[in-house]
C-alpha cells in the first residue's frame, strides 16, 4: 500500500467523521495515537474531551443543550495494564471488560456491531496498542453494515507487529460527506507520522475541516519505559 501524507488524508474530505490514527514516531521511540471527533448536528458539536483516569471521556459542553447522549457520550480511551484502547464508542468498555476476562481484542468485539443510527449505520472503529518490555504492536478493527444493509454486519481486524518508524494507519467512519454518510472502505490507510507530540497534534488539528472538527486527543507512549504524554484540543472552550 502506498504511504500518504497524514495531513492530506485528513483534509481530503470535509467530513471523515470520527477517526483513529495509530503508529510509531519517526524517531522510533514512541507509540503514537490520535483520536478525533467531528460533528454536523448541534448535538454532535456540543462536546469536549476531558481526562478520566489514564484515559478520556466525552462530555457535553453545554449540558442544557444535550439531546440524545446514547451515541455521543462515552469513554474513547481507556488503559488496561500495557494496553491502550482507543475507540469511537462505548465498545471501549466492552473491550476493556472482556479482555479482563482473558478474551482477545477480536473476540471481545464479537457481540458488537455498527451503531444503530440508520440510515448511516455508522461503523464502530477500534484500536488497541500494546507496549511492553520495549516491544510494541497494535490492532485495529472496523464493524460495519454490509453496503448499508442493517441486517448484515461485517467484521474486519488488522494486526501490525513491530510497526515501522515514521508510519501509521488511519481509519475513520465515513469516506466523505453525504446523506446517508458512506462508510469507510478497505483497510486502514498507511500514513506518515512526523514530529514530536506537539507538532503531530498541530498537524492533525489543522488538517481537519474547521467547521466540523470538535475535539482531538493525542498520545505518545515511550516504548522503553511505558511513560506517556497526552494532548487534548477542544473547539469548545469555556
Amino acid at each position: 500500500m502506498k504511504i500518504e501524507s497524514l495531513a492530506q488524508e485528513l483534509s481530503k474530505t470535509t467530513y471523515p467523521g470520527r477517526g483513529i490514527v495509530i503508529g510509531k514516531s519517526k524517531c522510533g521511540k514512541y507509540a503514537v495515537t490520535a483520536y478525533f471527533i467531528m460533528g454536523r448536528s448541534t448535538n454532535s458539536r456540543n462536546r469536549v474531551f476531558v481526562e478520566e483516569g489514564e484515559g478520556i471521556r466525552t462530555e457535553a459542553f453545554d449540558p442544557s443543550k444535550l439531546e440524545d447522549p446514547s451515541l455521543i457520550i462515552y469513554a474513547p480511551v481507556r488503559v488496561q495494564g500495557n494496553n491502550t484502547i482507543v475507540t469511537n464508542g462505548d465498545q471501549t468498555d466492552t473491550i476493556y471488560d472482556l479482555m479482563n476476562e482473558q478474551q482477545t481484542f477480536e473476540m471481545s468485539l464479537r457481540g458488537r456491531q455498527f451503531e444503530p443510527d440508520g440510515p448511516n449505520y455508522t461503523p464502530r472503529i477500534s484500536g488497541i496498542m500494546n507496549v511492553c518490555n520495549g516491544k510494541y504492536n497494535f490492532y485495529m478493527s472496523i464493524l460495519k453494515s454490509d453496503e448499508g444493509r442493517p441486517e448484515s454486519n461485517c467484521r474486519y481486524t488488522f494486526s501490525y507487529d513491530n510497526p515501522i518508524a515514521g508510519e501509521g494507519r488511519f481509519i475513520h467512519t465515513y469516506m466523505q460527506d453525504g446523506n446517508p454518510l458512506p462508510s469507510f472502505e478497505g483497510e486502514p490507510q498507511r500514513v506518515t507520522i512526523d514530529g514530536n507530540i506537539d507538532e503531530f497534534t498541530k498537524t492533525v488539528w489543522e488538517s481537519l475541516n474547521a467547521d466540523n472538527k470538535v475535539s482531538l486527543f493525542t498520545r505518545f507512549i515511550n516504548i522503553e519505559t511505558g511513560k506517556y504524554e497526552t494532548r487534548i484540543i477542544n473547539k469548545n472552550v469555556k
